[in-house]
């Protein structure tokens, strides 16, 4: 349990109610009791606000006479950020007991660095050369390959794999000839990567993740593949081998990016979309086929391949001399 008063005095913000209110958990806006913290981020949810039984919500300054009707509240400019680090602080006060450092059943190679204040989980595998850093976690199952580099402070979870060999054969008379994946995967610092998520090792020089990318689950990254500064990537989303992803990034779940792309700094793909050409402008990109009855959609479809005939017929027309001015 945390006291109203506590959080405030630890995050900043504004209490408007009693600072000795205590909080023992957090809920969201529609089924939050009077024991219970929650949040209002977006102002379309303003009439949850008022109907919620909440014992507190953050709220915006904009908000701050709508949260004040309803009971206490906590004014700050960016309710959800304000959220995020509320949840930061109420697993650092009740979490659960650490346990070892290196779970015995983690298998960790002799040439493998492991920084003292790192955690390995139950089932991982630290190969020769691995070097983890400093506060960084790495939950059950987690593999991570010979030489590749974790930086500190990064959270990789259960069953990611870091360094297995990337998709590289040369043809050979029908037959396909393995060429070995020489490079590494160099992963900075304030990383997270989702629950099986895989990242392969480059083929000659390294994979490279940058600070602060966050990586959902199931995500495919190839070799040789580069993603900047605090990039963000959503589940199921695979990036083919040598693809360059600026900072700033946002990638929609199951989007694809093809291979030896260039996506600038501050572009956001949207979901589902399959990026063919490099991005170089920053700016939103959406290549989505919308949802229709099946009817529909197939006759859609049945057009669309149509298109460069008509796209033909158009341009001869335009080019007919009774067309012409």
């Amino acid at each position: 349990m945390l006291r109203l008063g506590a959080i405030v005095e630890e995050l900043g913000g504004k209490l408007c109610g009693d600072a000795e209110r205590t909080i023992e958990g957090l809920a969201p806006l529609e089924s939050a009791t009077q024991a219970q913290l929650s949040f209002l981020s977006n102002p379309k949810y303003t009439q949850q606000l008022a109907a919620s039984r909440a014992g507190c919500v953050i709220v915006s300054p904009a908000q701050r006479d709508a949260g004040l009707a309803r009971g206490d509240c906590i004014v700050a400019d960016q309710p959800y950020l304000y959220y995020a680090r509320v949840t930061q602080l109420w697993k650092k006060q009740l979490g659960a007991a650490l346990g070892p450092a290196i779970h015995p059943s983690a298998v960790v190679d002799a040439d493998a660095v492991i920084d003292p204040t790192a955690r390995i989980g139950a089932l991982c595998v630290v190969e020769r050369g691995a070097r983890i850093g400093a506060g960084t976690t790495l939950k059950p199952r987690v593999t991570v390959g010979e030489g590749c580099v974790i930086g500190e402070r990064c959270i990789i979870h259960s069953g990611a794999v870091i360094g297995a060999d990337g998709f590289g054969f040369a043809p050979n008379g029908g037959a396909w000839e393995k060429i070995e994946q020489l490079g590494a995967v160099r992963i900075g610092d304030d990383v997270e990567i989702g629950a099986n998520t895989c990242i392969d090792r480059g083929a000659l020089g390294d994979t490279v993740i940058e600070d602060g990318v966050k990586l959902d689950n199931l995500i495919q990254i190839a070799h040789n593949v580069r993603i900047g500064k605090h990039t963000a990537m959503a589940g199921c989303v695979g990036v083919a081998g040598s693809a360059t992803i600026g900072a700033h990034c946002t990638v929609g779940g199951s989007a694809g990016i093809l291979g030896h792309l260039t996506l600038a700094d501050n572009v956001h793909i949207s979901s589902f979309t399959l990026v063919t050409r490099s991005i170089l402008k920053p700016g939103h990109y959406s290549g989505i086929f919308p949802i229709d009855d099946n009817a529909t959609w197939e006759k859609n479809a049945a057009t669309l391949k149509q298109l460069h005939k008509l796209r033909d017929r158009v341009k001869a027309l335009e080019k007919a001399p009774e067309n012409k001015t």
